[in-house]
């Protein structure tokens, strides 16, 4: 019995790790080169996202990136055009992967995550 309760708290922990962690579906995965060159073609009607706080930003940002902290993007999401590419940065891809997965439930078709964040920036 006592096996079967591990190999099952083994299962569920795999299950939550991976729902929480692996990309989202439907959801652009972009290293941080590939964003440079999609803002050197600078692509009309795209949203550039950054999800980190506003010290974050403040302290380092890409010009053209818009700063809605992820804490804050639920409730900001109409500051946003559905109709629009989205792509989401924060400092590693662990919050904008959020964000980008936040914006697909909320009807944002086109979405696309930074890869390593600003960090790989």
């Amino acid at each position: 019995m006592d096996v079967v309760i591990n190999v099952l708290i083994v299962v569920l922990a795999v299950a939550f790790l991976w729902s929480r962690f692996a990309p989202t579906k439907g959801v652009n995965q972009i290293t941080t080169a590939q964003l440079g060159e999609m803002m050197k073609t600078k692509k009309a009607g795209v949203q550039y996202v950054d999800v980190r706080t506003p010290g974050e930003y403040k302290g380092n940002h890409i010009k053209g990136f818009k700063n809605i902290p992820l804490q804050q993007l639920a409730n900001r999401t109409g500051e946003l055009s559905q109709d629009k590419d989205v792509v989401v940065i924060c400092q590693s891809g662990m919050r904008s992967s959020q964000a980008s997965k936040l914006l697909k439930k909320a009807g944002f078709n086109n979405v696309t995550n930074v890869k390593g964040g600003m960090s790989a920036w």
